[in-house]
């Protein structure tokens, strides 16, 4: 008898032995259960719990937590598996019930579960997706191409969002978001109740991937690790305080600062060039620019608040960026040095000339405040209220520019391509907010002294040319 035969033929659900394969190039790995393909070559692709990445120079090693003796991928390693090439496929939508009023696929998750094929497993398709999200309304806005390039990569993807109360508001022009829930993850003690609360709905959705922007320590690693959750993704400390994180996490990323907005722009590049790595057959996948959309309800809705107040469509200028102390302001988690007093902003609005003003105000107590300092310089000033995101966008959207500080709303300005003006503290806050401003059609102006207050309203008053430019060009 061969020693062949003596070898079983199924010696594990992930293990089996070709009838050719010789005895002495049989190699067991128990940490690591290995697939033999019809050419009698091992592949350990098919059943090992993380993806291989593609081969790079600059390629991430990976997490020494979890492996620490794993130094990537084996340049002669050849796949023979038929279900380990291309993008997922989009999953054919059943017929509606029509006995069902909330259509077939609206029954609870886990009602009927799903079983996923082989190829899947091997892919790592993401059918599901989760992002955990801290901060607000700029820090939520700036994570839409994130969204949009993990709904380009994995082709049919459901991707949910747990945000704040404030950073839920942004994601009405977002139409990649299927749910938005509320849960503040950057509270250091939560509520026991709610915490428990927002576990469960996680886990009942039955995540394949969740990614969180929240710097992570044991603490929060446990909560991702406890949404059992394939795939775990998040931020770490930049310091000790991110010890034994790693080991309940997939892939982790080490926050260049303690404040990840500290990044502006591209406060989220890590993530981003993870998410659109390189896999065997599928090249990289390219980072979107941001954009958003709107609501046909929301411009109507919108564009009776601004005639209300004496604009016409397209023959008015959005100023945003009063000096208020409500947190509708939408600014950056690490500037707090951008807003304006309303004084200068009486100033610039002064010297405007062929299109009228609009001051957005965040909060009703603020009008007053306005009238008062500008009534000499204008005759009837147009004041509209506005304190969720989606309404500023369908403001500034119905605008011909937008002259504002370091918020949210030049930020929207560039994602519908409206000539803006952009006030800063400093030039280097400007060149890591704004990159590329010239392709945005947004000038700069920064104050010499660092501070925002100092700025120089005549460099704004000649950089108002823009707008006559852009209007002579449409």
């Amino acid at each position: 008898m061969s020693s062949t035969s003596l070898l079983p033929k199924t010696i594990s659900p992930f293990l089996t032995t070709p009838p050719s394969l010789p005895s002495t190039h049989f190699f067991i790995n128990i940490n690591k259960p290995c697939f033999f393909n019809p050419q009698g070559q091992v592949d350990h692709s098919p059943c090992s719990r993380k993806l291989t990445k593609y081969s790079t120079p600059h390629a991430k090693k990976w997490n020494e937590w979890l492996d620490p003796f794993n130094d990537g991928d084996d340049p002669d390693l050849e796949y023979g598996s038929l279900f380990a090439d291309g993008k997922q496929d989009e999953d054919p939508r059943p017929p509606d019930d029509p006995d069902n009023p909330y259509g077939f696929l609206k029954f609870p998750p886990g009602y009927a579960v799903e079983i996923a094929s082989l190829g899947s497993k091997v892919r790592g398709d993401v059918r599901r997706c989760c992002c955990l999200l801290s901060g607000g309304v700029y820090e939520n806005l700036l994570f839409f191409p994130a969204i949009q390039l993990i709904k380009d990569r994995y082709p049919g993807v459901q991707i949910d969002v747990v945000a704040t109360a404030r950073g839920k508001q942004t994601y009405e022009m977002n139409k990649n978001v299927r749910w938005a829930d509320v849960y503040d993850i950057d509270q250091d003690f939560p509520d026991p109740g709610e915490y428990n609360d927002m576990l469960g709905v996680i886990r009942n959705r039955y995540y394949d991937m969740v990614l969180s922007t929240k710097l992570a320590g044991f603490g929060h690693a446990a909560f991702l690790f406890m949404s059992t959750a394939r795939d775990r993704v998040s931020y770490v400390y930049p310091n000790v305080n991110a010890a034994g994180a790693g080991l309940l996490l997939s892939e982790t990323f080490k926050a260049e600062s303690m404040n990840l907005a500290d990044g502006g722009y591209h406060m989220y590049h890590q993530m981003l060039d993870w998410l659109g790595r390189p896999f065997r057959s599928v090249p990289r996948q390219p980072v979107p620019p941001l954009k958003v959309s709107i609501s046909r309800r929301l411009k109507e809705f919108v564009e009776e608040k601004y005639k209300a107040a004496g604009a016409v469509k397209g023959k008015y200028i959005v100023l945003h960026g009063i000096e208020s102390d409500s947190q509708a302001s939408m600014q950056s988690g690490s500037d707090t040095d951008s807003l304006l007093p309303i004084e200068v902003w009486g100033q610039i609005a002064e010297a405007m000339r062929g299109f009228k003003p609009v001051f957005v105000i965040p909060h009703e107590k603020e009008r007053e405040n306005v009238e008062e300092a500008v009534w000499l310089l204008l005759d009837d000033p147009s004041i509209v209220f506005i304190t969720t995101p989606g309404q500023l966008a369908a403001l500034i959207n119905d605008s011909a520019g937008v002259i504002a500080t370091n918020t949210a709303a030049i930020q929207l300005a560039n994602a519908r391509e409206k000539p803006s003006i952009a006030l800063f503290g400093s030039e280097e806050k400007s060149q890591v907010f704004i990159p590329n401003a010239e392709e945005k059609k947004c000038t700069i102006v920064s104050s010499k002294t660092g501070r925002l207050k100092d700025i120089d309203v005549g460099e704004v008053i000649k950089a108002m040319q823009t707008f006559d430019l852009s209007l002579v060009l449409a």
